[in-house]
């Protein structure tokens, strides 16, 4: 019980670094969220108070991954791969990835487990002291005064650092927060290789409006001397990341990996059609790091990029688990479907992944949709979800806050200081959703489906549990939302 409370002292201490709505609105109108040229110093900065400078981190073998979609599963699929090879030189695998879904511990993970809640709290109070007792010079640092901490993510990527080389960790993976060119993770040095999987318009208030700004930001990852892959991409952001790659003096040309033949002929761990893509950049991602480690040979590596996979490369994508994403969920009575989709591109890979297996499925007694997305751009997203489903029918649409509990509380690890909490209260983004998906319905003279307002996802639950089974659920939107319906399904509060 004292680790446990010891444990929430340390989330509520973090939750106190979060970004609040007010600054982030602030920030938005004064343009400042784009560009801060102070990022990769006081990172570095941060990185000399903890007691490292950033060729420590060297030691560490790091794989370093960016993109829109499908940045996180790829990660998973090359953790996968590398852990067999654990009896080859490859003893120890860090993994920093984010957003958490339950728990903020599952954002650094070693050997595929999130740290334990005691590990967790004595590096977290290890790193929070150590700040606390050290000093910058506020001249070239004014944000760093007395005794001020970095924000959520940037402490985070800290903290994943000082634990991974305090446990030993000799071979991470990274994958950035935001962009590339200012994300905290960027003070890495000398990767193993770089990786960039599908881009589109996300996060325009940090990156740019187009998709070349963006790729622009997305290429900023790039190292001397590192090798840098990258899926296919639009021409236009292509020729952004081929120019970033000569500008940053990459190993050799920035490599375009199409999909592997021996993908076709495997069961991937990770369920949809998009994720043939994430693999295929994961098999040469894991493939160059083992020869950058002398595990592989450049023999090697052609023939796995040829198809001709190790059994290593096959079990690590077969047992592959990234959970929240295209997973599927079986109760008595109800099947949910679950999967965090918050771009366009990936409500176009979730609508048709949904679409695929409820054809597969047996009829269900009711079918019901259930949403949120809290912070982006809402109506477009519901209404590209409804018009790549046109085909399926919803007996019920739920729109939910990604508030977790009945009792208006948040899960701990999911306390969001970054949304309006009065436009939460008011339900202001759910009943708009709820009339866009009623006057789609209108437009496309389609029956209408009942329409269902509620303000948090345990009340979502259970009265979706309360439905005359089986019912077929389609869980989609912001991973808030996934990873508090999973909290609400362990029942854990």
């Amino acid at each position: 019980m004292a680790i446990t409370n010891r444990f929430q002292d340390a989330v509520k201490a973090l939750n106190s670094l979060q970004t609040n709505f007010a600054s982030i609105e602030a920030g938005k109108k004064a343009g400042t969220l784009k560009r801060n040229t102070l990022a990769m110093p006081e990172m570095l900065e941060w990185t000399r108070r903890l007691g490292y400078a950033a060729s420590d981190f060297n030691r560490m073998n790091i794989i370093h991954i960016t993109g829109t979609k499908g940045k996180g599963s790829t990660c998973a699929f090359v953790q996968s791969i590398l852990s067999q090879y654990h009896t080859r030189g490859v003893n120890k695998i860090g993994l920093f990835t984010s957003p958490h879904l339950k728990s903020v511990r599952e954002r650094v993970r070693i050997n595929g487990n999130p740290i334990a809640e005691d590990l967790f709290t004595k590096y977290f109070f290890e790193v929070w002291d150590k700040l606390s007792g050290s000093t910058s010079d506020t001249e070239r640092f004014p944000d760093m005064a007395g005794d001020s901490k970095p924000v959520y993510f940037k402490y985070m990527t800290l903290l994943s650092f000082y634990v991974f080389l305090k446990e030993g960790v000799d071979t991470a993976i990274y994958e950035v927060g935001v962009g590339g060119e200012y994300d905290s993770t960027n003070i890495i040095e000398k990767p193993t290789v770089c990786g960039v999987s599908a881009l589109g318009i996300d996060h325009v208030f940090m990156l740019g409006e187009t998709l070349p700004e963006i790729a622009w930001n997305k290429g900023g990852i790039f190292k001397e001397g590192a090798p840098a892959f990258t899926v296919e991409q639009p021409e236009d952001a292509m020729q952004v990341l081929r120019a970033r790659g000569t500008e940053k003096n990459i190993a050799g040309e920035l490599q375009v990996v199409g999909q592997n033949p021996a993908v076709t002929g495997l069961k991937l761990g990770l369920a949809g059609e998009f994720q043939k893509q994430n693999a295929s950049l994961a098999i040469q991602l894991a493939a160059t790091h083992l020869q950058k480690l002398e595990i592989l040979s450049q023999t090697d590596v052609e023939a796995i990029s040829r198809g001709v996979l190790p059994i290593e490369f096959a079990v690590g994508l077969e047992t592959a688990m990234w959970e929240g994403r295209c997973q599927t969920i079986v109760e008595e009575g109800v099947t949910w479907y679950v999967d965090g989709a918050h771009t366009k591109e990936s409500i176009d890979a979730s609508s048709e992944w949904f679409g695929a297996v409820s054809a597969l499925a047996a009829k269900p007694k009711s079918r019901v949709l259930l949403f949120n997305q809290q912070t982006r751009d809402a109506n477009m997203l519901i209404g590209r979800l409804y018009n790549n489903l046109a085909d399926v029918k919803f007996d019920h649409v739920v729109f939910t806050t990604n508030v977790t509990w009945s009792s208006g509380a948040y899960s701990a690890d999911l306390v969001s200081m970054n949304t309006s909490k009065d436009a939460v209260d008011r339900l202001e983004v759910q009943k708009s959703l709820a009339e866009t998906w009623a006057d789609l319905e209108k437009q496309n003279k389609q029956q209408a489906a009942r329409k269902h307002i509620f303000h948090d996802i345990e009340t979502s639950v259970n009265f979706i549990r309360s439905l005359e089974g089986p019912v077929e659920v389609f869980v989609c939107g912001s991973l808030h939302l996934v990873g508090g319906f999973l909290v609400v399904l362990d029942g854990k509060q």
